[in-house]
């Protein structure tokens, strides 16, 4: 069972660590902004690209994949196509430590990977980005 609308701004109060998966380097792309909101309104985010691993996106240090994040994340945020969500999911549960929340941007779909998700003890947020719940903006 999705995340309820009157739970989103709890679920995200309760997280503190947040890996951005497929965020781009490029300022004007909406990964890069949610990133750096994200990281201006006090979480640890961890942007996550394969093509930038080691560098650095939004100001940060970016990774190649989730598994070479060096520390426990609260929160997957996922900024890839629906086709691409259940890759995403099979990385974050082989994690030594699976995320609580696993969250996908506007438009970004994959029901299947949700069921899973939920099954694995997830909170899932599909189709909802992070910045305009901090914002009350809907």
């Amino acid at each position: 069972m999705p995340v309820a609308d009157a739970d989103i701004r709890d679920l995200l109060e309760g997280v503190r660590t947040i890996a951005v998966v497929g965020a781009s380097p490029k300022a004007d792309r909406p990964s890069y902004d949610v990133a750096q909101f994200l990281a201006r309104s006090g979480y640890h985010v961890f942007p996550v690209n394969p093509a930038h691993g080691g560098g650095e996106i939004a100001g940060l240090p970016a990774y190649a994949s989730l598994a070479d994040i060096p520390e426990p994340i609260d929160m997957v945020d996922v900024f890839r196509a629906s086709e691409h969500v259940a890759a995403v999911l099979d990385e974050a549960l082989a994690l030594p430590t699976p995320p609580k929340v696993f969250w996908t941007q506007l438009g970004v779909v994959d029901a299947e990977a949700a069921v899973r998700a939920e099954a694995a003890g997830l909170a899932v947020v599909m189709d909802r980005c992070p910045k305009i719940e901090l914002l009350g903006d809907h």
